[in-house]
């Protein structure tokens, strides 16, 4: 059995039916098992231009598998009408047709986190800060120096991996960045793992494997378009995939 997860479609149904579509191919079947979970770590709304569409495709996937969906700052944005940078004209038109929508009062219900094995999914980060929106799990930014901005509060790989061993946790999975990363604790380190993306035999994909033996941190690109990324899981290896 595996976990598909992607993260950041922002409204790009096509490049969300590439992404779930690996599922039916035999390749994929073979290399990683049967998808019996998809978890989408937020953000289908925002900045695209197909945001009925791909809140349509996402509640027919819930009735063909387990679907974990979780909160993500467009998406909380959309649903309380915060302005919120990287739409422009057009897609705010067509957001605007979500307006008093049954589609937006799914999302409105959605949690921020999900624990699924001793991984912890989140769209932005893990801490627990308050009140203030910036500090939500949905805004946070995993950075180099911690901090309040007005993008998010950054974190950092030793604040995440504290607050994992804090709840009995292993590993953290998120998007929200749009860039890819990995981050590992062995002994008393944190060391950043490369990710070298190779094509995989029988599939239009390139893949890079990562061992989860050891306390990781792992950061997904966004699911949007030509090349969409996500990723397939088993709680003992983590793979980054992304569409070629």
């Amino acid at each position: 059995m595996a976990v598909l997860v992607f993260s950041d479609v922002h409204a790009d149904a096509e490049a969300l039916s590439r992404v779930l579509a690996l599922r039916e191919e035999p390749a994929f079947t073979r290399l990683f098992g049967r998808v019996d979970t998809v978890v989408n770590l937020g953000d289908l709304l925002g900045r695209g231009y197909a945001p009925i569409e791909t809140l349509r495709l996402v509640e027919r996937l819930a009735g063909e598998v387990t679907l974990v969906s979780l909160l993500g700052n467009h998406d909380h944005a959309c649903i309380h009408g915060i302005p919120v940078s990287g739409s422009d004209v057009r897609s705010e038109a067509v957001h605007r047709r979500l307006n008093r929508s049954p589609h937006l009062d799914a999302l409105s219900r959605l949690p921020v986190e999900a624990v699924l094995d001793a991984t912890l999914f989140v769209h932005g980060g893990p801490l627990r800060l308050g009140d203030v929106l910036t500090e939500q799990p949905f805004w946070q930014r995993l950075s180099r120096v911690p901090g309040p901005s007005f993008a998010g509060y950054h974190y950092t790989p030793q604040m995440a991996f504290a607050e994992l061993e804090r709840r009995g946790l292993s590993h953290l999975c998120c998007g929200h960045q749009h860039v890819p990363l990995c981050c590992q604790k062995k002994d008393d380190r944190i060391v950043s793992v490369p990710l070298r993306p190779e094509p995989l035999p029988g599939l239009p994909v390139a893949g890079a494997c990562i061992d989860l033996s050891v306390p990781t941190i792992t950061r997904l690109g966004a699911c949007t378009g030509e090349n969409p990324e996500c990723a397939v899981t088993d709680f003992r290896r983590f793979w980054y995939l992304r569409l070629e």
